[in-house]
């Protein structure tokens, strides 16, 4: 059987995307883009990637040139469906630890105007000790800044930055360190002046579940080490000016990437309602003997109170047009069903704690607040929660899962480090639906 590069060819670009991360998810979502609107003829560019740690993929990459399969697989229209690309819009790996100076020389070339990164949620961090002479510096936003100060030394225009980062204001918190590190290595006020006026660093929300490399065949006719799977779902909210969405022509393409002045009415959006969802279905499925969410919507009780809970009790929260709300949870709940994903209800229980805080705890407050009145199946949940903290199911930090098997109810309600609040008011509601396992 034939190489993958043996069978396809790149096409010949300029380079225009420089791509902070080689892994599956950039590969799958980044890229595919990229390849999306250049096969259309509504952008031309090729992407350089950067392999942001000394140790990763970048090699594997390069043997085959760059080129690899994404299939998407899931659900259409209530139908199994899978879907196969070849993706050719990498023309080359650069690798900072070893040959930096190959890295530092992407800011001489003009074309390049766009910057993406994932480099985890913790990449994107302050790391003490960086310097400009290291070759390289340890953390990303230092890498970063070396780069933008050659192309500033260059006396070029800057970029529009992209990171894709699974961290809240991912664009400004970028920002924020490079200007640090800008003030501590002395790069002086036109160096600083130039990183305000002639960069944009956009906050984006990313949403696609990507799968990497299967272990089952996946039917091609050709060897492809670096085939890569995800759903066919995806979402990319970019709160940029409108400059930059002209520059970017993905939804000419078709392209799901919703273009904003307040990406955090669509974050809310994600976190309640996909997030909301997990975390209020876990416990209660799991003390009934789930084990995954597929499992969950297949289940006609557990998918009917699923539907409750979003449709009836988050939605009703939340600020966007309900219109667009319903269409989102349509795709949660189509997501849910994919026969493709193995989704374990134990590894979205891990922390429950703190993702019920953020994901859930706002949506029966604002509940309350709105119509006088606490949300049953939400609450529901919540004494599910705290019941199975009463079980060996549950996987969190050894103090907390010590505090919730222990204490009283009322100590756990008035715990604030848990909730940010005294939830004292909620205990009658609780006891409503306490022992839920029963």
């Amino acid at each position: 059987m034939k190489n993958i590069n043996e069978m396809y060819t790149k096409s010949i670009r300029p380079e225009r995307v420089i791509q902070f991360g080689e892994g599956g998810f950039l590969r799958g979502f980044v890229d595919w883009m990229f390849q999306k609107i250049n096969d259309d003829g509504t952008f031309t560019g090729n992407v350089v990637v950067v392999q942001p740690i000394e140790k990763g993929l970048c090699g594997m990459l390069s043997e085959q040139d760059c080129i690899y399969t994404h299939v998407m697989r899931g659900l259409e229209n209530g139908e199994p469906t899978v879907l196969k690309d070849v993706i050719n819009v990498i023309s080359r790996c650069v690798e900072p630890y070893a040959d930096f100076e190959a890295y530092l020389k992407l800011a001489d070339q003009p074309e390049f105007r766009f910057i993406v990164s994932n480099t985890t949620e913790s990449g994107i961090s302050y790391h003490e000790g960086d310097q400009i002479t290291d070759a390289p510096p340890v953390s990303y936003p230092a890498k970063l800044t070396c780069l933008l100060y050659r192309r500033y030394q260059n006396g070029m225009d800057g970029f529009i930055l992209l990171p894709c980062e699974l961290i809240d204001k991912n664009g400004s918190k970028l920002k924020e360190l490079v200007l640090r590190y800008a003030k501590e290595w002395n790069l002086g006020e036109g160096f600083i002046a130039w990183l305000e006026e002639k960069n944009i660093f956009c906050n984006t929300l990313v949403d696609r579940i990507v799968t990497g490399r299967p272990t089952e065949d996946l039917g091609l006719n050709y060897n492809d080490p670096m085939a890569n799977t995800s759903e066919l779902f995806h979402l990319w909210v970019i709160e940029a000016p409108e400059s930059v969405k002209e520059e970017l022509p993905f939804t000419e393409s078709g392209l799901n990437v919703v273009w904003t002045n307040d990406l955090e009415r669509y974050r809310t959006r994600k976190v309640r309602i996909l997030n909301g969802a997990h975390t209020s279905l876990v416990p209660y499925a799991m003390l009934r003997g789930f084990e995954t969410v597929g499992e969950c919507v297949a289940n006609e009780e557990m998918c009917a109170y699923i539907k409750k809970c979003v449709y009836d009790e988050i939605i009703p929260t939340l600020d966007l047009s309900r219109e667009e709300l319903t269409e989102y949870a349509d795709n949660v709940l189509e997501r849910f069903a994919n026969p493709y994903i193995c989704h374990k209800l134990a590894s979205i229980a891990l922390n429950s704690v703190s993702k019920f805080k953020v994901r859930v705890l706002p949506s029966i407050l604002e509940y309350k607040k709105r119509f006088g009145t606490y949300p049953e199946t939400l609450l529901r949940g919540f004494a599910a929660l705290l019941d199975f903290y009463k079980t060996d199911m549950a996987n969190d930090a050894e103090d907390i899962m010590a505090f919730m098997k222990t204490k009283s109810l009322d100590e756990i309600l008035s715990n604030t480090d848990f909730w940010g609040e005294d939830l004292t008011c909620l205990k009658g509601e609780v006891l409503k639906y306490a022992d839920s396992s029963k």
